[in-house]
């Protein structure tokens, strides 16, 4: 939308109207002081809650011009934006931030940022409620408009997240070696036709062909560039808080695990294994005996049910694991789907992804002491929680818990091996 510089500035030209918003962006003692970050939520929530629409800041919306942002606030502006999408809006956007320039009325080049936000597939709350954009303005949603709205967009969703096309990205961000793998050997097909059938990649409104997001999340070798978030933050602890009471070093070990999602998935194994402890107990009858800290193969579960079904469509959002003394803590984002509840996790099985778990199926387990668990990452039976239960209570003497913070994370509390 509005894509070229030529198609902006001619339509900035015409003035504001459904698709288009122009901010001028004040400044005092070097920080932004309008427009507000509420501002800006409600402004692209209604882009958002319609058709989508571009908004572009350093443009004065009365006269059309150039006012443009000085070089070294822009990173400042940009964290307002990103604020605003993130923390002002349920559920949050994920919009395009583009820096470019546009000559004011004298002819210099004046740096501005371009927000694009797309229509969504999703109604969305910000804080002057639910707002729909009509022509150069905003206004609330009516009771009966925004119960049809509600409705629309949940059928909508029939189509998951998972297999819709990923802005502004294309086919050439794909790995060709990470998406043949899932291929055919001997196919006919263009490879359009192919990343098609294996739902990594979908045409867009304008009928170009694009990746779709698990097109990215399984065959990017970094797929955080177009899916913020798409990565596990990974810490270890010393003790048993976060920062404990005295302690100059409270992280014994700390890293941010990118990549395809089977990458992810072995290398946070391996970052558990590297970093949790092994207690040695001598047996009466002679010998010893090994306990780790956590059973793997519960901790394979956990990882694989996280990246599998966490919510994508949260921007920024992360998964995190942590590692303390006394438990693993594994926080995935978004809420249970189909009325599933913690208590119901190791009864019932819901895919929210079925594209990505279907790749998953197709990818060895890649680790030798896992593989004899079974040799695919992904399996469809649904006994993962069970066997993360199972086996960390047989360790621990504890049973894992989970736990659902605001609608929005679901977190899991593994507890660490008896050493007495």
């Amino acid at each position: 939308m509005l894509g070229t510089r030529a198609e902006l500035m001619q339509k900035i030209r015409l003035g504001e109207d459904s698709f288009l918003e122009l901010k001028e962006v004040r400044f005092a003692g070097g920080k932004v002081r309008g427009p507000s970050q509420e501002d800006l939520a409600d402004e692209l929530a209604a882009f958002a809650n319609s058709a989508g629409g571009v908004m572009v800041l350093g443009v004065e919306d009365k006269s059309r011009e150039a006012l443009g942002i000085p070089t070294d606030l822009l990173d400042a502006v940009e964290t307002l934006v990103r604020q605003a999408c993130e923390d002002s809006v349920k559920p949050p956007l994920m919009p395009i931030i583009e820096r470019m320039t546009l000559p004011d009325s004298a002819g210099s080049e004046q740096p501005v940022i371009r927000v694009e936000v797309a229509r969504s597939l999703f109604v969305h709350q910000s804080p002057g409620g639910y707002l729909l954009r009509a022509g150069s303005s905003k206004r609330p949603i009516p009771p009966d408009h925004l119960a049809r709205l509600f409705q629309q967009r949940s059928q909508s969703r029939l189509i998951r997240f998972d297999e819709t096309p990923v802005p502004r990205a294309t086919l050439a961000d794909l790995d060709e070696l990470l998406w043949r793998r899932f291929a055919p050997t001997q196919s006919a097909d263009a490879p359009e036709v192919l990343l098609s059938k294996l739902a990594m990649a979908a045409q867009n409104d304008q009928g170009a062909w694009c990746p779709t997001v698990a097109g990215i999340l399984m065959s990017s070798r970094q797929p955080q560039r177009h899916l913020p978030g798409a990565f596990i933050q990974a810490v270890a602890y010393e003790g048993n808080d976060v920062v404990p009471s005295g302690a100059r070093v409270y992280q014994r070990d700390a890293q941010d695990i990118t990549g395809p999602l089977d990458k992810q998935i072995r290398d946070a194994c391996a970052f558990v294994r590297k970093n949790m402890q092994v207690a040695a107990f001598k047996r009466a009858e002679g010998g010893r005996v090994d306990i780790p800290q956590f059973d793997m193969t519960a901790v394979f579960e956990a990882v694989v049910n996280a990246v599998a079904h966490r919510d994508y469509s949260m921007a920024g959002s992360k998964i995190r694991l942590r590692l303390f003394v006394d438990r693993l803590e594994l926080y995935s984002p978004g809420m249970l789907p189909n009325t599933m509840t913690p208590e119901s996790l190791p009864y019932r099985q819901s895919a929210r992804n079925e594209a990505l778990t279907s790749l998953l199926a197709r990818c060895p387990v890649g680790d030798d002491e896992l593989a004899g668990h079974r040799s695919y990452i992904m399996d469809k039976r649904g006994e993962g929680v069970s066997i993360i239960l199972e086996r960390s209570e047989q360790l621990s003497g504890k049973r894992p818990e989970y736990r659902l913070h605001d609608d929005s994370e679901l977190a899991l509390t593994i507890y660490a091996a008896r050493t007495e």
